[in-house]
């Protein structure tokens, strides 16, 4: 019985195979149900006590060698035949594979966050779901604040708590949790995902991308402000950009203003994108209030700062000439390929 051992084994190694069927037969012949194996396994069961020993080592090994064997061959078969039988060519040259590319809002996104990082911006983000004091009540809105209803903010049921939470509207909730939990100077910028309860039209979302920055430290002043934006209009859209500032109002900031790029008005395009004023609002901004860095455990008496938010999609809209906010969330692939020299 151990001669026959032997000879299953040299079987084995003079084996060869080109095909995965010639593979498989070889596979059931020593490892199928009714293999060589299987019969020898049932016949080491009435070997002699004095040769199970010996029997079994050479069983074992012939059983590693017809595994190894039918790997070995599996990998070094030159020639797969396709389902219908019909063998390909190895040496051929593979089916392309289309590569992705990235979306848009990404792109715009990534370019803003490297042109501040650059001058020293640290990157922050937050919970989308946030608490009333970090998404209001620290930021200076008043109870009456018209944010606070429903027609803006999407509210999420707290089973743990009474207290209000809702889906973030801006990311200064995540300046707030920056300025809570670190000691000035603080110079961040925080970009993420926003959510406010409006009507879904070709202009506005209730999803839509934020970047918002913050620099707090010892006399920061409104010309800092100004000096920063001013570089990012230029890094963003070129070194001859033109920025102006329009006084607005917002609860967190004192003073605000919006911020206006000049685009011009060189084509019918321009004078519907800028409705024939030449500028485009990019961003809003200000000097942060001294309610907020109070509200924040930072003294207002030695620290200031100024902060501002600008909306990924609109940017993004205005750069690649896109008409509709929606098409950003839709992920139509015929959309989305426009893109893929961008990648």
């Amino acid at each position: 019985m151990i001669e026959k051992l032997h000879q299953y084994k040299e079987e084995l190694e003079k084996a060869s195979a080109k095909t995965s069927e010639e593979i498989e037969l070889l596979r059931v012949r020593f490892l199928g149900q009714k293999g060589v194996l299987k019969e020898l396994f049932g016949v080491f069961k009435t070997v002699p006590n004095e040769h199970k020993k010996e029997f079994g080592k050479q069983l074992n090994e012939l059983k590693n060698l017809a595994q190894e064997k039918i790997n070995q061959l599996k990998t070094s078969t030159s020639t797969i035949e396709d389902a219908h039988g019909a063998a390909e060519d190895l040496t051929l040259p593979g089916n392309f594979k289309e590569l992705g590319s990235r979306h848009p809002i990404s792109l715009v996104r990534q370019e803003i966050i490297d042109i501040f990082a650059g001058i020293g911006f640290s990157i922050s983000e937050g919970p989308e779901v946030e608490d009333d004091w970090h998404n209001f009540t620290a930021l200076n809105f008043p109870e009456e604040h018209p944010a606070r209803d429903m027609q803006d903010t999407f509210f999420v049921e707290n089973k743990s708590g009474d207290e209000d939470l809702v889906l973030r509207t801006h990311t200064s909730s995540v300046q707030v949790r920056i300025m809570e939990g670190g000691k000035p100077p603080i110079r961040t910028i925080s970009p993420g995902k926003v959510f406010r309860n409006e009507a879904i039209s070709a202009r506005s979302h209730c999803i839509f991308h934020q970047i918002e920055g913050l620099y707090i430290d010892k006399a920061v002043s409104f010309a800092d402000l100004m000096q920063t934006l001013q570089y990012f209009a230029s890094e963003f859209f070129g070194p001859n950009a033109k920025i102006r500032m329009r006084p607005s109002y917002f609860p967190f900031t004192e003073p605000s203003a919006e911020v206006d790029v000049w685009w011009g008005l060189e084509s019918e395009s321009d004078y519907k994108i800028t409705k024939g004023t030449g500028w485009l609002e990019i961003m809003g901004c200000g000097m942060v209030d001294p309610n907020v860095l109070t509200n924040c455990g930072i003294d207002p008496n030695e620290y200031s700062g100024y902060a501002f938010g600008m909306g990924i999609e609109r940017i993004a809209m205005n750069r690649y000439g896109i008409d509709d906010i929606r098409m950003f969330f839709e992920n139509d692939i015929r959309f989305l390929r426009q893109f893929k020299s961008a990648f």
